[in-house]
């Protein structure tokens, strides 16, 4: 875990499950409930280009937000390239949110929701876990949150050539990274690898999108945005000023986290009260 985080939050029960991934290769899940009765559960998928962090890494945002939410927390351990290139994380992300909605009852109250969250390439991995659950028919995901998301494999757009954006992750970071993740380009046109690049976005669970407005993958998760309103989708959507990529996973550090954080989980303590169809600068 990282030192710099804190320990987060006491929970009133974690446990670490393995599960059987779709080639029969293993992978964790550590499951974080903060009270005796939970009333949702939120799968959420971590960042790191689908190479690198875990859920050791995520532990103190996964308490954070199970503590401030109300709602169980399933983090999910998917495997990483270049070991296990694409479409692993999406096979095991896959097969982690069956096995969560498949014990709704024993991970939170009976019929609770199942959100399904997650930043930059867990945002990418969540995006396409709704796309798959309107396709396969569930399972039934309550909302998609998705924190400055990778949607697209395109590194011509503006917000990864301006200068200023060069920061946490650079241009040639993110090329890294889709080079472990996916080595063949003309397969990144897939919509389980860009998810932009579906055809139809329509029927997908409503979304909450946050973006960094110093950040190459900025105007990316914004077009996804303007996508999912076009087809009709309930869209709450922010620009966060002054951030960099990489901000909402410093829990206890920075204030934007911690901001973000708050609007997250209040969305999923109160989702009577969600915004729709709302896009702003924060």
């Amino acid at each position: 875990m990282n030192e710099m985080f804190g320990v987060g939050p006491d929970m009133d029960h974690t446990e670490d499950f393995v599960l059987t991934g779709w080639d029969g290769g293993t992978f964790e899940v550590r499951v974080h409930r903060p009270t005796a009765e939970p009333h949702a559960v939120v799968v959420y998928l971590h960042g790191g280009g689908w190479v690198l962090s875990d859920i050791d890494g995520f532990d103190t945002l996964g308490r954070e937000l199970a503590a401030q939410s109300g709602a169980t927390v399933v983090l999910v351990n998917y495997r990483k390239a270049p070991e296990s290139p694409f479409p692993a994380a999406v096979e095991d992300a896959w097969t982690a949110m069956n096995w969560a909605a498949g014990r709704i009852g024993e991970l939170a109250r009976d019929g609770a929701p199942l959100y399904v969250a997650g930043d930059s390439a867990g945002g990418n991995l969540s995006a396409v876990m709704a796309l798959r659950s309107r396709d396969r028919g569930g399972p039934e995901i309550a909302r998609q949150f998705l924190i400055y998301p990778v949607t697209d494999a395109d590194f011509t757009r503006a917000s990864y050539l301006e200068e200023e954006n060069q920061t946490l992750l650079p241009k040639e970071f993110m090329a890294w990274f889709w080079d472990h993740y996916l080595a063949d380009h003309d397969q990144r046109s897939n919509m389980e690898a860009s998810p932009l690049r579906a055809e139809d976005l329509s029927g997908v669970a409503p979304a909450f999108l946050v973006t960094a407005a110093h950040d190459v993958l900025r105007d990316e998760g914004e077009a996804y945005a303007d996508r999912l309103r076009e087809a009709g989708v309930d869209v709450e959507s922010y620009r966060w000023p002054g951030q960099m990529h990489g901000f909402f996973s410093m829990v206890n550090v920075l204030p934007a986290s911690a901001e973000v954080l708050a609007l997250v989980a209040q969305s999923i303590r109160n989702p009577a009260g969600q915004k729709t169809n709302q896009k702003q600068e924060a």
